[in-house]
């Protein structure tokens, strides 16, 4: 498959002043910090990670919602980065979101039909009447029905909205769409029906997804590959059944070895996490994660380690990383109890509505 997106040492710095007459800039939240990764025609990739550690605002840097600090965007082989807003317009078309908060994301004073236009008529596609047929069609292939067109936002349920914002998001037939964690304010059995829904459509319509998520069931069903990022860089980058089954850094088998079992007892060990995450404006020297890393040693103080490939299609940044333990067997099949449970969810539910 061909490279539909690729990012090259992005980075957000956000300047911190002080004074009220006369500022100084005195520091920089770093953001993000100098990420780096590709996205593949028809493939899903992953970003995830604690909360804060820069997912969100990464996404809305590879949409040029916000301004990157430094670094460079290549969609489809164009360097956007510094295109201006009309050169930007009509890439738009092609890139689209679909937003966490499915009702904060659609204006309460339009119906649903008119939602569902609006993209259209921005980019001028078609006239009013194939602009309603289209709006019909969108409802129909997110499984709503051709009258919901004429109601409002708040007549419909969470996954109801959720789904109206990926009609809007398809409406324009973009080649890539950018997921910000769609399903984790609904429900697990409406979660189900929206992720199924949304690798349909991707299969349908050959869609690239840039998916943020803190759920790592919901990550284990969708992604394709997976990127762990930790304070604004990238930890880890690698196929899912290979991050699944052996982590090679220390934070990816952090954060795997936290997903919660129903049963305490059978649960294995959790990797110990000691401190808090840093302020993004004091990173710690060196790697940035070796104040919390169970493993840390004194090069990994002072010397920052560079992303590397340590297996076919799996990078990782870490100065130890083939030296480490290996994964308790508890842990080595990737996901819990409670994550293979949700999995099956998902499944029953796409067996169902087929």
């Amino acid at each position: 498959m061909s490279v539909l997106l690729e990012v090259s040492d992005l980075a957000k710095h956000y300047p911190v002043k002080k004074g009220i007459i006369r500022q100084k800039q005195v520091g920089a939240v770093r953001a993000v910090d100098g990420v780096s990764f590709s996205l593949r025609r028809g493939e899903t990739l992953a970003l995830v990670g604690e909360s804060g550690c820069g997912k969100s605002t990464t996404a809305r840097l590879v949409l040029r919602l916000i301004e990157p600090s430094a670094g460079s965007i290549r969609f489809d082989g164009q360097d956007v980065t510094g295109l201006d807003d009309g050169g930007m317009r009509g890439l738009r078309r092609r890139m689209q979101i679909v937003f966490q908060d499915p009702y904060a994301s659609l204006n309460p004073r339009l119906t649903v039909g008119d939602a569902i236009a609006e993209p259209m008529v921005v980019h001028g596609i078609g006239n009013d009447a194939s602009r309603r047929a289209k709006v019909q069609e969108l409802l129909a292939l997110v499984g709503l029905r051709p009258f919901h067109a004429d109601r409002y936002p708040h007549e419909f349920s969470g996954g109801q909205r959720q789904r109206i914002g990926i009609a809007r998001a398809l409406a324009v037939e973009p080649d890539l769409v950018v997921c910000d964690e769609p399903v984790s304010a609904l429900d697990v059995s409406i979660q189900a029906q929206v992720v199924n829904l949304m690798k349909d459509l991707q299969a349908r319509l050959g869609l690239s997804y840039l998916f943020i998520a803190h759920d790592l069931a919901v990550v284990k069903h969708m992604a394709d590959r997976i990127a762990v990022m930790y304070l604004g860089a990238m930890m880890e980058v690698g196929g899912k059944g290979e991050l699944f089954a052996r982590p090679r850094h220390p934070y990816t088998r952090a954060l795997l070895s936290a997903i919660p079992h129903p049963d305490p007892s059978r649960r294995g060990s959790v990797t110990p996490l000691g401190g808090d995450v840093p302020s993004p404006m004091a990173v710690p020297p060196g790697c940035r994660f070796h104040t919390r890393c169970p493993y840390a040693q004194e090069r990994c103080r002072s010397e920052v380690p560079r992303m590397r490939e340590i297996a076919p299609g799996q990078q990782v940044a870490c100065h130890f990383s083939e030296t480490l333990p290996d994964v308790p067997a508890a842990q080595s099949n990737g996901l819990t109890a409670i994550a293979a449970h949700r999995l099956a969810l998902y499944d029953a539910a796409r067996h169902k509505v087929g």
